[in-house]
């Protein structure tokens, strides 16, 4: 009972297992890797960051508006913030204020770093698309190598099997006498090989699926499977393939071309912003302030005007308009023919408001030589970008070339193989039925079936390698990696 429950258990847990296993095609599995590959998510951040440049680069655009204030108390001898004299009290004091400014002339750089912003954001986008075309290539080869295993553990397997069962029928006839126990001892041992080529191609297969799980960065215990396409390949399949012709397409679309031709426009961008540093610049600027100080009183005149005085500890004499003193007092008592007030934040705010609007002109003269080395390092910068863009085009053109090639070979060698494969199955019946008949040897028997089980290898291998390389070419044709 005990044996029983167990069983049922792993039976159930196994079931489960098998349940939870993701079966993948090749277009999931490119979504996947996409989603969660490392290169990828930081060509997006740094799409972010270029983003984040342009705005700023329009920005500059924009005047500039800044506000400033400060608040604070000063003790003994001091100078009145408002009057400048010399006061011996406690101040308190606060002013606030505002500076604009905007450019007018800058030698072009404002407008040229927008550019230049604009084509790194158009080169960021770019290198976007170029992070998940590589990863989809790798994971489209990564998959094929998944199936080709797949197919080679079967084929491995094929070969246990007929070995399996021709050690059964030599046993019947080395018990009968018709074979000698040589013969029999002989198969065991192919058997014991063909076990060991099957272990060995079911751990190729293991590995090469663990290759594609990181590759899609799955949780380490998440078990998948793939979903085997069914690919006819045709001998004509690359007769109307042009390398040119792909090139060509790939060279107008292809965003590794693109991004580099981005950041040309860029370098060019960066020399012009150079040369527009060595010409004089003109910025238009405008300043507001106001402050208050606690030192002062505002004393209101019988005749409804004012004065200001400081609000020190001496005597006080109010005149009136024929300068007849009027009243003396000490700080704080009121005049019966005039009154002695604070003079509060904002009538001093008020009255303290300073405007100022002015042209600026900056005129570079010697600066060691800063916008000369940025100049020649601009050029420089030009040169390097143009390169770069050179070796993106070589090497665009012998990936092509490389993969068309690739792909030329890969057909036909299939195509030998297909034939190699369909005269060895003949020859292994041949040399299998004299075997069983007395007429072949052990060794002439396991020589056909060794060349067949290479044979058909060889042709699982030439098979998905030349889909893989027909894949580059339709994918530089702009096709999706898709069966």
């Amino acid at each position: 009972m005990r044996n029983l429950l167990l069983t049922i258990f792993l039976f159930s847990y196994f079931l489960a297992l098998s349940q939870e296993k993701k079966v993948l095609s090749l277009e999931e599995c490119i979504e996947i890797a996409i989603e969660n590959n490392l290169n990828v998510r930081g060509s997006e951040l740094s799409l972010q960051n270029a983003r984040i440049n342009y705005s700023q680069a329009k920005a500059q655009r924009l005047p500039t508006l800044n506000g400033q204030g400060n608040y604070g108390f000063n003790w003994g001898r001091s100078i009145d913030p408002n009057t400048n004299d010399f006061v011996n009290q406690r101040i308190n004091f606060n002013s606030i204020g505002f500076n604009s400014s905007t450019p007018v002339l800058q030698g072009m750089q404002v407008t040229n770093g927008v550019k230049q912003a604009g084509a790194d954001l158009f080169a960021s986008e770019y290198d976007l698309q170029r992070a998940r075309n590589d990863i989809s290539l790798n994971v489209a080869s990564l998959y094929l190598t998944v199936i080709l295993n797949k197919e080679l553990v079967e084929n491995a397997e094929f070969q246990l099997e007929s070995a399996k069962q021709q050690l059964d029928q030599t046993k019947k006839l080395v018990a009968s006498g018709a074979l000698p126990i040589a013969n029999e001892l002989q198969l065991e041992s192919q058997v014991a090989t063909n076990e060991v080529t099957l272990i060995n191609n079911q751990n190729a297969l293991d590995l090469s699926l663990l290759d594609l799980k990181q590759a899609l960065l799955l949780p380490p215990g998440e078990e998948i499977d793939l979903i085997i396409p069914d690919v006819q390949i045709d001998e004509d399949d690359l007769q109307d393939v042009n390398p040119l012709s792909v090139y060509n397409y790939a060279l107008a679309n292809q965003p590794e071309i693109k991004a580099a031709e981005e950041r040309v426009k860029s370098a060019d961008l960066g020399l012009a912003i150079a040369k527009g540093a060595m010409i004089p610049s003109l910025s238009l600027n405008g300043t507001f302030n106001t402050n208050y100080s606690d030192a002062q009183d505002q004393i209101f005149r019988p005749d409804g005007g004012f004065e200001i005085r400081t609000n020190t500890t001496s005597n006080l004499t109010i005149l009136d308009d024929s300068s007849t003193p009027v009243a003396n007092r000490q700080i704080g008592v009121i005049s019966p023919t005039g009154t002695i007030e604070d003079y509060t934040v904002l009538d001093q705010w008020d009255d303290n408001l300073r405007y100022s609007v002015s042209l600026g002109l900056f005129v570079p003269i010697l600066n060691g030589f800063n916008n000369r080395s940025n100049l020649q390092r601009a050029k420089v910068s030009v040169q390097q970008s143009e390169l770069n863009a050179i070796g993106e085009r070589n090497a665009l053109y012998q990936t092509v070339e490389t993969s068309y090639r690739n792909a030329l070979a890969t057909n036909r060698t299939y195509i030998a193989s297909l034939k190699q494969v369909a005269s060895l199955e003949e020859t292994y019946r041949a040399v299998e039925n004299q075997y069983n008949n007395g007429a072949a040897n052990f060794t002439d028997y396991q020589v056909a079936a060794n060349n067949l089980f290479q044979a058909q290898s060889d042709l699982s291998r030439a098979k998905y390698d030349f889909i893989f390389r027909k894949k580059i070419l339709d994918f530089y044709l702009g096709k999706s990696l898709s069966f």
